[in-house]
């Protein structure tokens, strides 16, 4: 039985549970997605910067948007399971804009959006986030809509005043119409503490290295984990020591260990 953009929908707003959260493995191609599907994931997610450096483009709204939205509709149709895209600010000058481009998002079967401030004035990003929510509405599409604050990862403004700042902005999106809220930057576990009780909406964070392990962040009431460009960081990686090691030793030690020829082409059969 096929399953709706509808019933996807509801499914990911189901995922959102504070205490059990849902992780998000991200990903920016139809193998990756099927690999993160086949490891357990309950929903597929993409990171910007990953798509943009896939697609040749600096992170930071460089890419182009029907690019990220054709490779986003590739991922969509890899896998059985919700898809949820980052489009960083909307892809558009204006509110308008951003309204439009979720619009197109819907179009590609995807069931979310992650959409960020920048930085931006609070009233401006919450005007962005009501377009998306309203263009949602307009489609019939219960579209999962994670506002996005970069208060932190930014470190935006004084640091004594980066918290109120935060859940002021993410109250405004909550208001807007956001249904999660993404604060990458923060691992300490009194701030996310802190953001999980000030902010009515499940609370998102960015997981990588010396951040607390999925169980504590359960505990600390968190309901979105996501690695963002970290696959993709990982992955980049390997590809450069596998070519530095064969244009200066000559030699393939670093191609040990990879994945098969038959079982990446299996995956990319689908």
């Amino acid at each position: 039985m096929t399953t709706t953009q509808h019933e996807l929908a509801r499914a990911l707003h189901a995922l959102h549970r504070p205490g059990e959260p849902l992780v998000l493995a991200n990903v920016w191609d139809a193998v990756g997605a099927r690999l993160v599907a086949a490891a357990g994931a309950r929903a597929v997610a993409t990171a910007s910067a990953s798509v943009s450096w896939t697609l040749g483009s600096a992170d930071g709204d460089a890419a182009d948007r029907a690019e990220v939205l054709a490779q986003t509709a590739l991922i969509v149709r890899s896998v059985a399971l919700p898809v949820t895209a980052d489009l960083e600010s909307g892809f558009g000058a204006t509110a308008a804009e951003v309204g439009e481009t979720v619009t197109a998002l819907l179009g590609t079967g995807a069931v979310g959006v992650n959409l960020e401030d920048g930085g931006r004035p609070a009233a401006e990003a919450a005007e962005r986030i009501a377009a998306a929510r309203a263009a949602a509405d307009t489609a019939g599409v219960p579209l999962f809509v994670n506002g996005r604050t970069d208060v932190f990862l930014k470190q935006l403004g004084d640091p004594a005043g980066r918290l109120d700042e935060a859940v002021d902005r993410l109250r405004a999106y909550v208001a807007a119409g956001a249904d999660g809220v993404f604060v990458p930057g923060v691992a300490d576990p009194e701030t996310i503490a802190a953001l999980v009780a000030a902010v009515p909406a499940p609370l998102n964070v960015l997981a990588g290295p010396g951040s607390p392990s999925v169980p504590e962040l359960a505990k600390l009431g968190v309901a979105r984990v996501s690695l963002g460009p970290g696959l993709a960081r990982a992955a980049y990686a390997a590809v450069r020591r596998a070519a530095e090691e064969v244009y200066s030793e000559g030699t393939y030690t670093a191609l040990d260990g990879g994945l098969t020829y038959q079982e990446l082409n299996a995956l990319a059969q689908g």
